[in-house]
C-alpha cells in the first residue's frame, strides 16, 4: 500500500474524528491536528504520505502549509478541504501544488475515492522513480583498454550538454549501458529516463508509443494515454534500434527533434517537450540513407554526436575484467560460491572471437557458474565455447550441396535428394537459403524478408541465432546483420 500515514488538519472536531475513524477502518495510520502550528510540529517529527488540510485554520491559511510541504524534499500529496468552495479557490490550490480539492460537506465515499486516487498516483510516481534510477544500480561501464578509456572520455564530455547522441555498435557490445552511463552523469540524471525498443513494437502501434493517443482515436483506445516523449519531459529518452522505425514515423520524429513538439494520435493540441534524445543502432545508417530506407535529414539530426562502442574482440584487455564482474554477479544471483577461473579457462576466454560480444561472454560465464560445483575453479571445458567463424566467412558444419543446387529467389527449393554426399539437414538448408537470398539482395533485409515471406523480425532473429552459434560472421551478410539486437 503506497499510502500508509495520513495527517488530517481541520479545526472542526467532528470532521477530524469522523475522518480518523473512517481511515483507520481502512488500515491507515492517522493523526490529526486542529491548527497549522500543531500540524507543522507533526510534520517536523514524522513523514506522511498524504495530508488532508482545511484551507481556513484558526492560526493561518492551509495554503501556507501547502507551500511549506512543496518546498520539502519528500513532499506528501496534499488534498485541500474547504466549506467555501469556488472555482477560483480550487484553481489557486491546484496551482499551488495540491493533489486534489474537496468541498464540505463531503461523503465518506468521496474521501475514500480521493485517497485511492492518491495511492494510485503515488504508486506510479514511485515506480517511475525506480525505473529512472535503476540504471545506476549495477556497476557502470567496465573496461580499461585504450578504446574504452577513449569512449568514457567522450561520454563525460557530451554528458554535460543536451546534444543528441547516436550510439553505434554491434550486437551485445553494451550500447544501452553506454546510454545509461551518459544519462547517469548528465545534468538530467534526476529526471525520467524513458527507453523505447523500436524493434520490439509493431509499426501500427509505434506512433502511439512515441506520442500517445486521445480517447477513441482508434479501436481499443478507451482512454487518453501519454506517449514516451511526454513521459520523458525534462529528462532523457533512449530510442533503441532507431533504424527499425517506418519512413512515415521518421518524418514525425524529425519534427520532434527540430521543434520539440508533437500531437497525440487523434488529437489536435500541440504539446511541447524538453527532452534529451539518445539513439542506438546496430546498422550502418549511412548505407540505409543511400538506399533511401532512412531519411538523410533525420540521420544528421540524430548523428550530432556519434559514439562508437568497440566490439569485444578489439578490446581483449577488458575480457578478464568482464569475466570477474559477471562471475561475481551470477554467483550472487544464484547463491553460489566459486573460486574463480583457471589459467586454461582464462586463456580460452581471451582466445575466443566473441561474435556475440559482451552479452555472449555474460551468458557463457553464467552457464559455467550454474554447472560448476561450488568451491572449485571454472575450467575451460565448463565454458562450452565452440570455435568461432573467421571474420567474413561462413562456417559449413555439414557437407553441403553444390552451389548450383542452392535455392534461389523466386524458385522452389531443390529437393533434399539432390544433395551430394551427406544429406543436408532441413535446418542447414534453411540457413543456406536465407544467406543466399540476403546475398542476392545485397544485404537488404526488407527485400529478403519479402522474398522469403517472413517478417523482418523473424529474419533478424534467425541471423542473430546463426551469429551466436558461430555459423556466420558479421561481414558474411553485409552491414544489415551487424549486431542485431
Amino acid at each position: 500500500m503506497a499510502i500508509e500515514r495520513i495527517l488530517i488538519v481541520d479545526d472542526d472536531f467532528i470532521i477530524r474524528r469522523s475522518l480518523e475513524d473512517m481511515l483507520r477502518k481502512k488500515r491507515y495510520s492517522v493523526v490529526s491536528a486542529p491548527t497549522l502550528a500543531e500540524a507543522q510540529r507533526y510534520l517536523a517529527k514524522d513523514g506522511f504520505d498524504l495530508v488532508l488540510a482545511d484551507i481556513r485554520l484558526p492560526d493561518g491559511d492551509g495554503t501556507t502549509l501547502l507551500e511549506h510541504l512543496n518546498n520539502s524534499k519528500k513532499a506528501p500529496l496534499t488534498v485541500m478541504i474547504t466549506a467555501h468552495g469556488t472555482i477560483e479557490s480550487a484553481v489557486a490550490c491546484m496551482r499551488a501544488g495540491a493533489f486534489d480539492y474537496v468541498v464540505k460537506p463531503f461523503s465518506p465515499s468521496e474521501i475514500e475515492m480521493v485517497v485511492k486516487k492518491a495511492a494510485a498516483f503515488d504508486h506510479i510516481r514511485r515506480v517511475n522513480q525506480h525505473l529512472s534510477h535503476q540504471t545506476g544500480a549495477e556497476t557502470g561501464l567496465i573496461g580499461e583498454s585504450p578504446k574504452m578509456k577513449q569512449l568514457k572520455q567522450l561520454i563525460r564530455k557530451v554528458a554535460r550538454t543536451d546534444a543528441t547522441v547516436l550510439i553505434h555498435g554491434e550486437n551485445g557490445t553494451g550500447k544501452e549501458m553506454v546510454a545509461s552511463e551518459l544519462f547517469r552523469i548528465s545534468s538530467r540524471s534526476d529526471a525520467p529516463f524513458i527507453k523505447v525498443n523500436c524493434a520490439a513494437i509493431s509499426e501500427n502501434l509505434m506512433e502511439s508509443e512515441f506520442f500517445g493517443h486521445e480517447k477513441g482515436s482508434f479501436t481499443g483506445a478507451s482512454e487518453r494515454r501519454e506517449g514516451r516523449f511526454e513521459l520523458a519531459d525534462k529528462g532523457t529518452i533512449l530510442l533503441d534500434e532507431i533504424s527499425e522505425i517506418s519512413p512515415s514515423l521518421q518524418a514525425k520524429l524529425l519534427r520532434v527533434l527540430q521543434e520539440r513538439e508533437f500531437e497525440r494520435v487523434g488529437g489536435n493540441k500541440t504539446l511541447k517537450v524538453d527532452v534529451r534524445v539518445i539513439a542506438t543502432t546496430n546498422r550502418n545508417l549511412l548505407r540505409t540513407v543511400e538506399r533511401k530506407e532512412f531519411r538523410e535529414d533525420l540521420y544528421y539530426r540524430l548523428n550530432v554526436f556519434p559514439l562508437e562502442v568497440p566490439p569485444l574482440r578489439d578490446r581483449r584487455e577488458d575480457i578478464p575484467l568482464f569475466a570477474a564482474e559477471f562471475l561475481k554477479r551470477c554467483a550472487r544471483r544464484h547463491g553460489l560460491q566459486l573460486a574463480g577461473f583457471s589459467e586454461n579457462a582464462m586463456k580460452s576466454l581471451l582466445e575466443h572471437s566473441w561474435p556475440g560480444n559482451v552479452r555472449e561472454l555474460q551468458n557463457c560465464v553464467e552457464r559455467a557458474v550454474i554447472l560448476v560445483e561450488e568451491g572449485r575453479l571454472i575450467e575451460a571445458d565448463d565454458l562450452g565455447l565452440v570455435p568461432s567463424a573467421p571474420r567474413g566467412a561462413v562456417v559449413q558444419t555439414v557437407q553441403a550441396a553444390p552451389a548450383g543446387n542452392l535455392p534461389t529467389p523466386g524458385l522452389e527449393p531443390a529437393p533434399a535428394h539432390t544433395a551430394i554426399g551427406t544429406a543436408i539437414a532441413l535446418e542447414e538448408l534453411e540457413r543456406q537459403h536465407i544467406l543466399e537470398v540476403l546475398r542476392v539482395t545485397g544485404g537488404n533485409r526488407t527485400q529478403t524478408a519479402t522474398i522469403l515471406k517472413i517478417s523482418i523480425r523473424t529474419l533478424r532473429n534467425k541471423l542473430n541465432e546463426y551469429k551466436l552459434a558461430g555459423l556466420v560472421a558479421d561481414d558474411a551478410t553485409g552491414d544489415e546483420t551487424h549486431a542485431l539486437d
